[in-house]
């Protein structure tokens, strides 16, 4: 199967009902599956001297799974969050992705690093097949 992907804005998802919600290749990937068959990814092209991970998942997914999305944001900050324990950084960004529902929230934590040079920043496509 050859797929392609669309860029999409984290936006595109309200209106949608998930029908799950998981992380891949360790905590490099969030994959989002929607009841209408779509399917969308949050992820950063690693390149040389950078890194891109999901830190943390605020809720309860299950709170997002079959109720419909309501509001959907990324936010990013280059300051750290109070639980943030991280003391030697050149530069880095967090983003995060808040997903609500009626019958809760759930907010991905992504955190990237480098050296300056490099992009920190998170993808999300719309994987087309």
């Amino acid at each position: 199967m050859n797929s392609k992907r669309r860029r999409a804005d984290i936006k595109d998802l309200i209106g949608k009902t998930l029908a799950s919600i998981y992380i891949e290749n360790g905590d490099e990937e969030v994959v989002l599956n929607t009841v209408d068959g779509k399917r969308f990814e949050m992820y950063h092209d690693q390149d040389c001297c950078e890194s891109v991970t999901v830190e943390d998942i605020c809720g309860d997914t299950s709170d997002i799974i079959g109720s419909e999305i309501l509001h959907a944001e990324e936010v990013m900050s280059d300051e750290n969050p109070a639980d943030a324990n991280k003391k030697y950084q050149y530069s880095f960004t967090w983003t995060f992705y808040k997903i609500s529902t009626i019958k809760g929230s759930v907010t991905i934590r992504w955190y990237g690093e480098s050296n300056g040079y490099y992009s920190e920043s998170v993808t999300f496509d719309e994987v087309i097949a």
